[in-house]
């Protein structure tokens, strides 16, 4: 079995241990293999081996790709999204993780309108307020998705966020919480068009904690492929 089968079951029983740890069903949480940089051939095997969701963070990169693999692969826009762009990759996926501004939703919203159905985000949030990070900040969150509740041209599907980097996982534990706690806020508002399906939320080196906090997503890179050059 080859080093990336081998980390990628590794992932995945790693998966199944945090969820039931926290009592949750292993199947609620999605494993979405992201893929930037990671050549055509390293991915293949990981398509075979079951992972029907790949996530890349440049607009290119992704356009490029899907034609390459089969059909009912998911993909999913991670990455900081240009408006301009929108056009180029809003029908082609799955879910963008990275709506996080006005302008972006609005360009969004109108190409959704145009092709005639509701494209799927997911607001990205800034729970730790990091200055070099994107996303909305808490404070203004929920009236940023009520904005979005008017818009027919966008399905907002649930959030995102990264959590600063620790050494020690435990001491991000509190930005999922947090993350969870205002998909909880959002929901018991009621906006239409609006469903807190996802929290797309723990990367390759807190994982295990974002679901023992309730993360349907998890963003993994470096875990399965290995680290990037």
């Amino acid at each position: 079995m080859s080093p990336i089968l081998v980390r990628l079951n590794q992932v995945r029983q790693r998966m199944q241990v945090a969820a039931l740890r926290a009592g949750r069903n292993p199947q609620d949480v999605q494993l979405l293999a992201v893929t930037k940089t990671v050549p055509v051939e390293a991915i293949t095997p990981v398509v075979a081996a079951g992972v029907d969701m790949l996530g890349e963070s440049r607009v290119q990169e992704l356009t490029a790709k899907i034609p390459q693999f089969p059909n009912h692969i998911q993909w999913h826009m991670i990455g900081t999204l240009q408006s301009r762009k929108v056009k180029s990759i809003a029908n082609k996926t799955a879910l963008i993780h990275s709506l996080d501004r006005l302008a972006l939703a609005e360009e969004i919203n109108k190409w959704g309108q145009h092709w005639g159905k509701a494209v799927a985000c997911l607001v990205e949030v800034n729970v730790a307020e990091e200055p070099t990070k994107h996303g909305i900040v808490p404070h203004e969150a929920l009236g940023f998705i009520e904005t979005l509740a008017q818009m027919p041209g966008i399905a907002v599907c649930g959030l995102m966020t990264m959590a600063p980097y620790c050494d020690d996982p435990e001491e991000v534990r509190h930005v999922f919480r947090d993350l969870r706690r205002l998909a909880d806020r959002v929901t018991n508002k009621g906006f239409p068009n609006v469903s807190m399906q996802h929290l797309s939320m723990g990367m390759s080196n807190d994982f295990e904690v974002a679901i023992e906090e309730g993360a349907t997503i998890v963003r993994i890179g470096s875990e399965i492929f290995g680290e990037r050059n």
